[in-house]
């Protein structure tokens, strides 16, 4: 859980978070893009990102899925805005963990990363 923001409230921020998503629709300008899809329980996340001079200018996703999976590609999205295309290739697990800010079971690991996924699969 985030620091300082009561477990309630955080859940309630997730909550808005998956019913109006940060990022979410169609980049009709994309450089990059790449779908992902998590055969374990169906979700799909398409990424779309304008990349140049190798940083992130712009970045969608649009998709459907559980609310892990539509959270983290919100926070995802936001947080590559303006980054250098090297740095986002670092990113990893506990990057996007971090960002969500509460405890996620091995179970729903690949929702958490199926956006990640989605960047680094569009940026190779």
């Amino acid at each position: 859980m985030e620091k300082g923001i009561p477990g309630d409230m955080y859940r309630e921020h997730m909550l808005e978070l998956y019913r109006n998503p940060q990022n979410f629709g169609v980049l009709k300008n994309a450089t990059h893009e790449k779908t992902e899809y998590n055969s374990l329980c169906g979700d799909e996340i398409t990424v779309q990102l304008l990349v140049k001079n190798d940083v992130v200018r712009d970045v969608k996703f649009n998709g459907s899925g559980c609310v892990i999976s539509l959270v983290s590609a919100s926070l995802l999205t936001e947080k590559l805005k303006g980054m250098e295309k090297d740095k986002v290739m670092e990113i990893e697990k506990k990057d996007v963990l971090d960002l969500l800010g509460v405890k996620i079971t091995s179970a729903r690991i690949k929702c958490v990363m199926l956006a990640l996924d989605a960047v680094k699969g569009a940026l190779k």
